[in-house]
Parts: structure tokens; sequence; C-alpha cells
């Protein structure tokens, strides 16, 4: 599908919000391109991306929702640390907490990065592997400046494919 079709399918709907997602999107050539196009036609744009791919020509414009992967999901060397740079205040990093061994570790690299000074850090419980009522108790004795979340399309869908 080529951009065009892309902007031609985006304003067939009423909608001022526009996110770009999906397996990684910056995997895909025209991905930057479209994020501006989208940005030019006066559309909010956010891209969900993994951060294992540079971000550092991503249209200002756009918000950044970005994962940091923990140790506990098995893909933590998949971390592009010198995303961190490149994270503007509209900007968000999401962190899906395994356990506390995990919940330790996203502690430290919040605390070692200024996270919460740079941008909206989001935390959620990984479904089905922790509990979320034990990891909002966590982060309230800690006194954590994160936003708590669930994984919603874990919780409506349960884990199908392309929900």
């Amino acid at each position: 599908m080529s951009i065009d079709d892309v902007m031609s399918s985006v304003r067939q709907y009423p909608a001022h919000w526009v996110t770009v997602t999906g397996g990684e999107p910056l995997a895909q050539k025209n991905c930057l391109q479209l994020l501006t196009r989208l940005c030019d036609a006066s559309y909010h744009v956010s891209l969900e991306t993994s951060g294992a791919l540079p971000v550092d020509e991503v249209d200002r414009r756009v918000t950044k929702v970005m994962d940091l992967k923990t140790p506990g999901s098995g893909e933590a060397d998949r971390n592009l640390w010198e995303n961190l740079r490149y994270l503007l205040p509209q900007d968000q990093v999401k962190l899906v907490i395994c356990d506390e061994l995990d919940y330790l570790w996203a502690k430290k690299i919040i605390e070692e990065h200024g996270l919460a000074d740079k941008c909206e850090v989001l935390i959620s419980p990984s479904y089905g592997q922790m509990n979320a009522t034990e990891l909002a108790e966590w982060i309230l004795r800690d006194g954590l400046n994160v936003r708590f979340q669930v994984q919603l399309h874990k919780i409506l869908w349960g884990d199908q494919p392309g929900k």
C-alpha cells in the first residue's frame, strides 16, 4: 500500500488522532515519510515502537511511544539505549513488568536516565505474569513518578495475534 493509499484510507474517518503501529513500523522503508505526511495533514500522530530501531529521524511533531524491554521479557538486549537521547516531553517510554526483578530494574533505569523528567513513563504488569495490584502497590510504596496502566488489548482479546 502506498503512502497516498494510506492517507486516503485515514481521511475516510473523522478521527484527528492516528497511531502508527503493528509489528515494528520503523522497519518499513516509508514509515518516516508517512509520519511526516500525517503531521503535515494536521493529524495528531503517535508512533508505537519497540525501541530496537533508531528514532532520531522521527518527525518532532510525532509522539513516540517507545518500549524499553525488561530482562524478564527476554528482549532487553534489543534496547537501543541511544534512543533515550531523542525523547521529547510529549513522548512516552513504556515498560512491561514481568516480576519483581523487572520492577527493580525498571526503577533503576528510570532513575539513572532521569526518564520521568524527560517524558511520561508508563508501567504495565505483563499479562498473565505479574499481579497488577502488587505492581501498583510497589509503585505507590516507592513513590515512582510513572503512570500505571494495564495492557488493555490483552484484557479484551487475550493473546490473539492482530488485536
